[in-house]
Formats: C-alpha cells, sequence, structure tokens
C-alpha cells in the first residue's frame, strides 16, 4: 500500500507464518526478505522493497486486543544495507492506510462502517504505545481511494484521509527529555549549537540550517549525494540520541537507525520544489528538511510532520522560533517536494507542555494485493 509518501508491504498477524507471528529472529528474517534486504547494491531487487527509507517498509495487523480501538498497528523500517529491522518508532505516512487496509481485511467491526460518508477507525500504534484516530471516506460501503486531494511527494491526486495522533508525546517520558526548548548540543568533530531535542511522533533532534551550514532550501541530491555531509548527520543523531536518553552508548546508534530523526528548520524562504513547483516564501511558515534512515526524505515522514507541528505550538523552540515565534495552532511548512500543513493544540500545564493532538491529512491506497514468496529456509 501507499500510504502519504510512503510505500509498505502490509500483512495481517494471522496471515504471517507461526514463527513471525511474535517477535523475534523468524519475524525479522522473513521481513527482511520479503523487501529484499540486505542488499550490498542497494536496489532491492530480489524483494519488495523500494531501496530508498520511504519504501522499505512493513506493516503487520491485527483485531485490537483494547477497548474502544479498532486494530493494533505495528510498523517495521526495514534497513536497506543491513540485517536490521528496526521496531523502535511509527510511521506516520503509512498510518494514513492502516483504516483503509483494516476496513477491507475485515478488522473493523461492520457496524462501524456506514455506506457512504466517514468511517473513525480506532488505531493503537503498538511501538509507541499510543492512539491514532483515522478518518476514512467510504463510498458504498467500501473503502474511496480516488479524489482531488493533492498531496506534495505523491504523484497523483486521491481521497483525502484525516489522521489525528493523540497524546503524541512520549508515553513513558518526558517531551523534552532534557527538560530544555532548547539545549546547548556539543558534537565532537563538528561543532556547538542550539538544538530542540523533543519526543513527539517520533524522536526528534532539531537544529537551525544556518549553524550547520545550510540555508533550508536543500533537496536531496544536495545532501544525499556528499558522504561527508551524511557522516556528520548521522553523528550529531548519535550524540542527540545519548542527549535524549535514547542509548547508553554511541556505539548503539547504529542499531536505532530509525530513531531519532535529525530536522533543520529555517525562516520562509522560495525554492523550487524538485516537481519543478515554485514554493513562495508567503505561503509557507517555514522550512524544514528532515533525514530518515540516513538520507534526506524527498518530502517528509508524517512522525516528524508531528515533531514539528508540536514544537512549532510551543513558543521557543527552534521551530516555533523559526517560524516567527509566538502562538502558533497550525503551520505550513516547506519540504523537498512541496509544502505540508499540520495543526498542533498545546497547553501549558505547570512547568509542563501538554499537546492533546496533532492533525494532518494524507491519503492511501491498495497498489498490490496477493501472495508474496519467500524462500522456506530464509526464516
Amino acid at each position: 500500500m501507499r500510504g502519504g509518501t510512503s510505500k509498505g508491504v502490509f500483512f495481517k498477524l494471522d496471515d504471517l507464518p507461526p514463527s513471525a507471528q511474535v517477535p523475534g529472529a523468524a519475524r525479522d528474517n522473513l521481513l527482511l526478505r520479503v523487501i529484499g534486504s540486505p542488499d550490498p547494491y542497494g536496489k532491492h531487487t530480489d524483494g519488495m522493497g523500494g531501496a530508498t527509507s520511504s519504501t522499505s517498509k512493513t506493516v503487520i495487523l491485527a483485531k485490537s486486543e483494547r477497548a474502544d480501538h479498532d486494530v493494533d498497528y505495528l510498523f517495521g523500517q526495514v534497513s536497506i544495507d543491513k540485517p536490521f529491522v528496526d521496531w523502535s518508532g511509527n510511521c506516520g505516512n503509512l498510518t494514513a492506510a492502516v483504516g483503509s487496509f483494516a476496513i477491507a481485511s475485515g478488522l473493523v467491526a461492520a457496524e462501524r462502517i456506514p455506506d457512504n460518508g466517514t468511517a473513525v477507525v480506532r488505531i493503537w500504534q503498538k511501538n509507541i504505545g499510543k492512539t491514532i484516530v483515522a478518518h476514512v471516506p467510504i463510498s458504498d460501503g467500501k473503502v474511496q481511494e480516488t479524489g482531488d486531494f493533492e498531496l506534495d511527494g505523491v504523484t497523483f491526486p486521491a481521497a483525502e484521509v484525516k489522521i489525528e495522533f493523540l497524546d503524541p508525546a512520549d508515553a513513558e517520558g518526558a517531551m523534552f527529555p532534557t527538560g530544555n526548548l532548547v539545549d546547548e548540543l556539543e558534537v565532537p568533530g563538528v561543532g556547538k549549537f542550539p538544538a530542540t531535542l523533543i519526543n513527539a511522533g517520533i524522536p526528534t533532534i532539531f537544529l537551525n540550517a544556518a549553524d550547520i551550514g545550510f540555508s533550508g532550501t536543500e533537496l536531496q541530491e544536495a545532501i544525499n549525494s556528499d558522504d561527508k555531509t551524511l557522516a556528520m548527520f548521522e553523528t550529531i543523531r548519535a550524540h542527540g540520541a545519548m542527549r535524549m536518553g535514547l542509548i547508553d552508548t554511541i556505539e548503539q546508534a547504529a542499531a536505532r537507525q530509525h530513531t531519532p530523526k535529525v530536522a533543520f528548520v529555517a525562516a520562509p524562504m522560495g525554492y523550487t520544489a524538485s516537481s519543478g513547483k515554485s514554493i513562495a516564501a508567503n505561503a509557507i511558515d517555514l522550512n524544514v528538511r528532515a533525514l530518515s534512515m540516513g538520507k534526506l526524505h524527498h518530502a517528509m515522514m508524517g512522525t516528524a510532520a508531528v515533531a514539528i507541528g508540536t514544537a512549532a505550538a510551543i513558543p521557543g523552540t527552534l521551530v516555533n522560533l523559526a517560524a516567527g515565534g509566538g502562538d502558533h495552532d497550525s503551520v505550513t511548512f516547506g519540504h523537498p517536494s512541496g509544502t505540508l500543513k499540520v495543526g498542533a493544540a498545546a497547553s501549558r500545564h505547570g512547568d509542563d507542555w501538554v499537546v492533546d493532538k496533532v492533525v494532518m491529512s494524507r491519503s492511501a491506497r491498495v497498489l498490490m494485493e496477493g501472495w508474496v514468496r519467500v524462500p522456506g529456509d530464509a526464516f
């Protein structure tokens, strides 16, 4: 399925071989072989993956075991060149496809699906222990996929799926793990600069573009073709993960590729998106560029958009300041493929900030359904 600007292979839990229905090596090895990883050639010729972080993803869904939820959603980010599946975070883009798959697969009770209108699918995101609500358009009792909603980073228009990420901050720790809206992050060999370290949607390290030598209007080729720059970002990511308490040693960052994310922000500036579309400075509140699995993302990860919306709503974060400071209940930001609007409602409770929900629109579509072949000795 395509969900937002990502693509992944979706499974019902009980369709997997018994050994892969539980966490462990068999499940990881099966999914690696499905995607075609690890692939030293970086092509995924012998699998279903797309050889990018946006297209090498897997999803396992089951009827929810929790009250007031319809479906349990587990996401696995499959490494391209390493024998590794990262279960440490969610995929916000593929979340848009979860409701559609759940409805089509009989995981949502029939009485909750209107003949025409919108089905409200209550999703339990197992990776991060959070509730997400998908508003899925229905026509003649089936998921409506076609429409005129355009999403920058996706080639064709489709039906709009509204997604609500409820209470997106870390379920176990603080939204700001260090207790600060802005920290001074010192990275050996790189420098010392301000950073906003936030855990909302997905753990994210926000930097000012200018502090690391960028404008905030970069496209993929400006960064992904430069091994030295990519190595710098990975070093920043590792040290940011340490500062956030996500790892105990720098070496552990290599086994946690999916999280945290690194993003850099800048004040509004016009640029030409990768599609050739002209983005005017007065059409956006700020520019944001984010890296996923070691590469600059071609658009924006959905979970990172949750972090952007959350940080923008809290005065004093680097994201908020890049958007001009003050109060924001929504922001429109520029990314390599175009623009995206995300809304968030933030309030202060004593010394802590609370965000009740973050809302954005995506779209989704089934690309293929059937059987995927996996050699029997692979798992």
